[in-house]
């Protein structure tokens, strides 16, 4: 069994719904060691989060800012969290109802995505700075 470790900083990046697959490869060329395994992927944040959907039309993910926020709006007179702003509590309960990691298998030293899919580094906030994740590969 084979074990790898890679922590990553991602840029900042506006709010919104962002394809980092391509990254996540770049930055782990381990990966191609594992002939059969997993990919966790992990974000060190709470108002940011990860989630696996579609990678080709951008729309989809205008219409995932456009749901959330709806969601969870901002401004809500019953937040009591508001230190850094209105969009600080909703940035936190988003990251809730999506998670802070994704799992993904490992197929001849590739991610085993579908066709479709892609990582998206979910941010939450306006201003969220540069995100740190932590990326684990294990298998055979």
């Amino acid at each position: 069994m084979k074990i790898f470790q890679q922590a990553i900083q991602l840029h900042p990046r506006k709010r919104g719904f962002h394809l980092i697959t391509s990254e996540l490869v770049q930055a782990f060329p381990r990966l191609s060691e594992i002939k059969a395994g997993m990919l966790q992927v992990f974000i060190q944040h709470t108002s940011a989060s990860l989630t696996l959907n579609e990678n080709a039309d951008p729309t989809v993910r205008m219409d995932f800012e456009t749901w959330f926020n709806k969601a969870v709006p901002e401004n809500d007179p019953d937040y009591r969290h508001n230190d850094e702003g209105p969009d600080d509590m909703p940035a936190h309960l988003k990251a809730a109802l999506l998670g802070s990691s994704v799992m993904i298998p490992i197929y001849n030293g590739r991610l085993a995505l579908g066709t479709w899919q892609g990582v998206y580094l979910c941010e939450h906030r306006n201003y969220g700075g540069a995100r740190n994740l932590l990326l684990t590969a294990w298998g055979e």
